[in-house]
């Protein structure tokens, strides 16, 4: 038995309710221990992120379950979900690996010195003020890595972390103006092409638009 189609406003909630978890991963803080600090941009949305893909997936799930009728609303909203799910988990996988690949530059072998690989044998921290200094050289013996490789991997995982931050806004984006197309338009129709209310989802039109600029 087919559940009754939902309103526009019930599927704008659905879109706006998954905007709201994915800034949430954005935000998410973790506690950093003094020797994994050079991981610190990225060990938030590393933890949050699995949780809420996990339960972004189980809400799909139920809503592809509960056999809704098949309006152009609701195929237009399920799209949107669909996509938005896709390439977050994407993007936390690839997070994943450049972390990964931080811990495995980070294992320095016993009785490692400044010399080791990564870490530039002229290095030195006198571009820093004194404070910032100091502050560096106890943060990167914290890590038990030399100064330069800690500055080096910390710089890393900050820009792992913006490109990350960058994917989940541009989700955020487009799930939210999705759910506003479904307030103020019918979307009565699904089409193809366009930018109006009868075209595909924001993110959706966004995915399409790499793989031909990827050709």
């Amino acid at each position: 038995m087919t559940t009754p189609a939902p309103t526009h406003a019930d599927l704008a909630v659905w879109l706006a309710e998954a905007a709201h978890a994915v800034s949430g991963i954005v935000t998410a803080r973790h506690a950093t221990a003094p020797s994994r600090s050079h991981l610190h941009p990225v060990l938030g949305p590393l933890t949050a992120g699995p949780q809420v893909i996990t339960t972004l997936a189980g809400r799909l799930e139920d809503l592809l379950d509960a056999k809704l009728s098949t309006t152009p609303a609701t195929l237009f909203t399920l799209a949107s979900y669909a996509s938005a799910l896709g390439w977050l988990s994407e993007s936390l996988a690839e997070l994943t690996q450049a972390v990964d690949l931080l811990v495995s530059e980070a294992a320095l072998p016993d009785g490692a010195t400044a010399t080791t690989p990564g870490e530039a044998a002229d290095f030195d921290l006198s571009a820093y003020a004194p404070q910032d200094r100091q502050a560096i050289t106890a943060l990167a013996a914290e890590a038990a890595l030399p100064p330069g490789l800690y500055l080096q991997i910390l710089g890393q995982a900050l820009l792992a972390s913006t490109e990350f931050t960058e994917a989940c806004t541009e989700i955020i984006g487009a799930l939210t103006e999705d759910a506003h197309r479904l307030l103020d338009e019918s979307v009565s129709v699904v089409r193809l092409g366009g930018d109006g209310p009868d075209s595909l989802p924001t993110l959706v039109r966004s995915l399409l638009a790499r793989m031909e600029t990827a050709r």
